[in-house]
């Protein structure tokens, strides 16, 4: 599918076209849906007959972990964690911050986390450092979207990766700009003049 033939979406704060902000698209929605079709077939093959708990990363996985899901022929456990680190920004700000007091009770269970993304590494790893930290949970894995190729400052490994994209700001399926594009069926680059005012 061309990009000029998805159509136009509005956002009801901006009269501005949604699609205008977009530079291109990297991955169209069947793409993203048949990558689910195999993460969800490993994912399947790895945890079938063991007790586990999936962790969906808010807001950003919403969209992927719904679909993820409804794939997924196994009796599971389903927790969200709502964390934070761009703070409106294309970078994280290198702080990350936990929205809730307490964390999900995980204790003798195999933990997968859904994340839209691996880009500094930094809020995927604070998770599992508190994971780890206040509870016991028997193995604490990584299922992201997207994974950029780039060096992190963490070291961290994601098990299960949809795409491996490059160094570029990326919305739609979730991924988001100022909570704007989350909405989009796709994934795109957004275009760089809507953030230059940032640098």
């Amino acid at each position: 599918m061309r990009a000029s033939t998805v159509p136009l979406r509005r956002c009801p704060c901006d009269t501005r076209p949604v699609l205008a902000d977009v530079e291109r698209i990297l991955f169209h929605e069947q793409t993203i849906l048949s990558r689910l079709d195999e993460l969800a077939a490993a994912i399947t093959e790895k945890y079938r007959g063991k007790e586990l708990t999936v962790l969906a990363v808010l807001n950003g996985s919403l969209i992927f972990a719904a679909d993820l899901l409804r794939r997924l022929p196994l009796p599971l456990k389903l927790d969200c964690i709502s964390v934070s680190s761009y703070h409106g920004g294309t970078k994280s700000s290198g702080t990350v911050t936990f929205d809730q007091v307490s964390m999900p009770d995980i204790d003798g269970r195999h933990v997968l986390i859904l994340d839209d993304i691996l880009d500094s590494g930094r809020t995927l790893h604070a998770i599992c450092a508190r994971l780890n930290n206040e509870s016991k949970p028997l193995d604490v894995q990584l299922c992201v979207l997207l994974r950029k190729r780039k060096l992190r400052e963490k070291e961290l490994e994601a098990h299960f990766v949809g795409f491996d994209i490059g160094d570029e700001f990326v919305i739609g399926y979730g991924l988001d700009y100022q909570e704007r594009y989350r909405n989009l069926p796709f994934i795109g680059v957004l275009r760089s003049g809507i953030f230059q005012a940032e640098a």
